[in-house]
């Protein structure tokens, strides 16, 4: 089954054998991180490496997994404890943010705001992939990212 790009609002078409059919557009293809605010993020880091086997470095500890549909792609999900102090889950005042991975930053971020939800103009470009964030109805700052295309990244 192959994707075409044309969309019909968060509709797109989508070919199904030798049928085309109108399918919803699958805007979150999985969780790409949990961000939160800790007193002391090295000890925290420390600490769940000692007494849950975390294989931690500097940033938290990073999850690895293969698709279920496509094995052969390797993706992964960070943990990551952030300083008290951090400014990057701003405007928000919650102690954590939530990443979610997408296909398509620049079409989910326009599909979006189409809908009347708040995005945040700058988005960032980096070897990591495409970033882009939002606000939920709760205040919660909520990062989007589009891994970058290969393999073992998507």
């Amino acid at each position: 089954m192959s994707a075409k790009r044309k969309t019909c609002g968060d509709e797109r078409l989508i070919r199904d054998g030798p049928r085309l059919r109108l399918a919803r557009m699958k805007r979150v293809t999985g969780l790409g991180g949990v961000f939160f605010k800790a007193n002391d993020p090295d000890g925290l880091r420390d600490w769940y490496g000692k007494h849950l086997g975390l294989g931690t470095d500097e940033y938290g500890a990073t999850f690895k997994w293969r698709d279920f549909n496509e094995p052969e792609k390797e993706g992964y999900t960070v943990w990551s404890p952030f300083s008290k102090d951090t400014d990057y889950f701003e405007p928000s005042e919650k102690p954590f943010m939530i990443n979610f991975r997408v296909a398509n930053l620049e079409e989910i971020l326009a599909q979006l705001k189409s809908e009347g939800v708040t995005v945040d103009a700058k988005t960032e470009d980096s070897e990591l992939g495409r970033f882009g964030w939002i606000m939920d109805p709760e205040g919660n700052r909520v990062e989007l990212w589009e891994p970058p295309p290969g393999p073992s990244k998507s």
